[in-house]
């Protein structure tokens, strides 16, 4: 499954990037990373690095999140999530600021435990998800990008039976957050 995923990732992510090279120059070309609050205040972490060109930026995302318990049914604790996503965002302005919007697939690898934490269950999901943003650039290229986000489960686990329960994945997950981003 995971191979499955990576190599959509890489049609949707790297092809477009190979494109037509004509009028490819490096001052419409730029290279960045994000780091974002939300996955580090819940106590995992994410990183993206990406490669932009005009007015298209093609993300490669890794993430690792804790589901606070107040969100989570009752009965659940220790919901992780590991993500790996490809995704594509189309800038209205030039140089990579101001208002977005994106689109892109992830691979969801998670583990959850009921509140007995007698054993743990895994499961997995693709997600399709959809988002948009505001770039605002506070010095030279170091940015601000508060953004939202909804993720929809388009494949993998829905009901995971852990202990004497049943962990239900949720159909469609909405996200806010800021990230803090750097590009050259």
């Amino acid at each position: 499954m995971k191979a499955t995923f990576f190599f959509i990732c890489y049609i949707l992510f790297f092809n477009f990037t190979y494109g037509q090279t004509d009028n490819l120059s490096t001052k419409n070309t730029r290279v960045g990373f994000e780091l974002d609050a939300l996955p580090y205040i819940t106590g995992g972490y994410y990183g993206s690095v990406w490669v932009g060109h005009k007015h298209f930026r093609y993300r490669a995302i890794i993430a690792r999140a804790e589901t606070p318990n107040f969100i989570l049914e009752d009965g659940f604790t220790n919901n992780e999530i590991k993500a790996y996503a490809a995704v594509v965002d189309y800038f209205f302005k030039p140089n990579f600021k101001g208002w977005w919007i994106g689109t892109g697939l992830e691979y969801w690898d998670g583990k959850i435990q009921t509140d007995a934490k007698l054993n743990t269950a895994h499961y997995n999901n693709t997600i399709f998800t959809v988002g948009g943003g505001y770039v605002w650039k506070f010095y030279k290229n170091l940015y601000l990008n508060p953004w939202v986000a909804g993720h929809l489960r388009i494949a993998g686990d829905k009901n995971i039976p852990v202990d004497e329960s049943t962990f239900e994945t949720k159909l469609f997950i909405p996200e806010i957050s800021l990230k803090l981003g750097w590009h050259f």
